[in-house]
């Protein structure tokens, strides 16, 4: 799963979500150094990351994607789902996607300096052009993927995955409905152990 949700499913707890956003920038066991809370984000982060890779319903994702994409198929898979979420934003939360974000957006803008390096920069480029806001339109998944793209200096063609999502939307929709909701479940139970754990 990509950014947007990795912070839903932080449950609105400030500290997981920061945790849950820089896990990424987090190697090993450098956690430490950071807040129980915050911890708990990093762990939960890594939870879902496991569940995700190991599920059904992702890997048949990822199949319709393989031989374009080979082994970048999986992080095309996390911008798609996080589109098909800030797409049906209603259907999971009570709170409005502008909303969510901006606060979001807020949060990290505050912690933002004693964050990892990466972390910082990422914020700066999210908050600049409304990146999680802009998930639920095709528009903004199609810049993430051009971005992508370069860094991978054209070899991942990742550009071109805008088409899939054009050609197999309905598909890969019904993929992240079904997956979404038993992602929801196994973290909601993964927080629950994280908390009595640390």
């Amino acid at each position: 799963m990509n950014f947007l949700a990795h912070l839903y499913l932080s449950k609105n707890d400030t500290s997981i979500m920061i945790g849950n956003f820089i896990a990424d920038h987090i190697q090993g066991n450098r956690y430490e150094g950071f807040s129980k809370e915050i911890q708990q984000g990093i762990f939960l982060h890594r939870e879902i990351d496991t569940f995700t890779d190991a599920h059904e319903v992702v890997r048949k994702s990822k199949r319709r994607l393989h031989a374009r994409y080979r082994h970048y198929d999986g992080v095309i898979i996390d911008i798609f789902y996080d589109y098909f979420l800030a797409k049906n934003w209603a259907t999971y939360s009570e709170i409005p996607l502008e909303l969510f974000t901006k606060s979001v957006y807020n949060l990290l803008d505050e912690v933002k300096l004693d964050l990892p390096i990466k972390s910082q920069q990422f914020i700066n480029y999210m908050i600049e052009y409304n990146i999680l806001f802009n998930y639920k339109y095709k528009d903004g998944i199609e810049k993430v993927l051009n971005g992508m793209n370069k860094r991978t200096k054209g070899k991942s063609q990742m550009n071109l995955a805008i088409e899939d999502l054009h050609s197999l939307e309905a598909e890969f929709e019904a993929d992240f409905t079904v997956f979404f909701k038993e992602l929801i479940a196994h973290t909601n139970q993964k927080l629950k152990k994280i908390d009595t754990t640390i």
